[in-house]
């Protein structure tokens, strides 16, 4: 952000989808939870939510979806890859591997500081409405998971406003990112040579078959081959209603799509894919442990990748990403840096402490972050 603001800047909800997806989509840094409809499922789930903006005068220069997450060991806020800020600049350093009413704050400086400055300063004014919902709802924290660039100051932002590292990510704290406006060729050309080579092998085998379906019904089959996968790999996998209201929501505007990869007719591999502001998001999937050694996963990457472009996406998102050889993510980690890309490393998830409680949530979690090898 390089332009002046003025001395005071307004939160605000906002309740019209197209003024919410029209600033996101001017901005750089983003993911589907900051969308529209990511709130939309959230409501499907009887989760509460708050749309909020960040205005300087006129102008919207910040957003954060907020979410209340109601669990036996307490309340909180969550504010999924947020706050989305306006004109971030651009990062760089980041390739790696292969190739009541509105709440309101005065201020008497302008951009001097830099856009650090400025996102402090959004930041400030988020964290005074964000503890009057907070005390409204019984909350004991806030909880963020920001998508802005991992480096001392953007932490720092942070903890100069007191917040301290979460003890458990909510989300992806790095992800893998392709850009997918280069041509298929091209694509190719940049993957590893083993990567390339399993995809065509996979082309040539008649016993693959890879197809692409929006239908709700197909979700039964998803869900079942995710409880297979999810008993071998122990992890526990997301519900059959919560795939359903997930895919309702993004339905809505055709920004999602299944693949389902079949071997000798048995489906053994299947992913899902969300398609939002420009960019591919590669969210769930699962592939049956025996059959690792078929290239069936390579060909239906590949397949979602070529949809995400034909639907004009210039940016395909593998989701997670550790560079850790003992996390136990690091072997799909190895799968997607196969087709190339980058990694982009966000900063660490972030609490504001609000009460007492919030340290019997923090002792439970970091015994489930250690239990899980994280």
């Amino acid at each position: 952000m390089s332009e002046k603001i003025s001395q005071e800047l307004i939160v605000k909800e906002i309740a019209q989808k197209q003024v919410w997806e029209d600033f996101l989509m001017g901005q750089r840094d983003k993911t589907f939870l900051n969308s529209w409809n990511w709130g939309e499922f959230q409501k499907k789930m009887r989760e509460k939510i708050w749309r909020l903006g960040v205005y300087d005068g006129e102008q919207l220069i910040g957003t954060a979806l907020v979410i209340k997450v109601s669990a036996r060991r307490g309340s909180f806020l969550l504010v999924p890859h947020g706050p989305a800020v306006k004109n971030q600049p651009a990062r760089i350093g980041y390739a790696e591997g292969v190739a009541g009413g509105p709440a309101r704050i005065g201020y008497a400086e302008g951009v001097a500081g830099g856009n650090d400055n400025v996102k402090s300063k959004i930041l400030k004014i988020l964290i005074q409405k964000l503890k009057e919902i907070a005390k409204q709802e019984k909350c004991s924290f806030i909880r963020m998971s920001p998508i802005w660039v991992r480096n001392e100051e953007n932490t720092k932002v942070f903890q100069d406003l007191g917040f301290r590292r979460a003890p458990i990510q909510t989300h992806p704290e790095a992800s893998w990112k392709l850009d997918i406006s280069l041509s298929e060729k091209e694509l190719l050309t940049n993957m590893r040579k083993t990567t390339r080579y399993l995809i065509k092998q996979a082309q040539k085998n008649q016993d693959i078959e890879i197809f692409q379906t929006q239908k709700l019904e197909d979700l039964d089959i998803f869900s079942e081959l995710h409880k297979k996968v999810s008993k071998t790999q122990r992890f526990i996998p997301f519900s059959l209603k919560y795939l359903k209201n997930e895919f309702l929501a993004f339905n809505t505007d055709n920004q999602v799509s299944m693949f389902f990869g079949k071997y000798k007719g048995e489906v053994v591999a299947v992913c899902f894919i969300v398609f939002w502001s420009g960019i591919g998001f590669y969210h769930h999937a699962a592939l049956l442990p025996k059959y690792r050694k078929i290239p069936i996963a390579y060909l239906l990457q590949w397949e979602a990748i070529k949809e995400a472009k034909k639907r004009g996406c210039v940016l395909y998102d593998f989701w997670g990403y550790v560079d850790n050889p003992k996390h136990p993510w690091y072997g799909p980690t190895l799968f997607k840096m196969g087709f190339g890309g980058y990694a982009d490393k966000y900063v660490k998830t972030q609490d504001l402490v609000l009460s007492p409680k919030y340290w019997f949530n923090y002792i439970i979690e970091t015994i489930r972050r250690k239990k899980r090898g994280l």
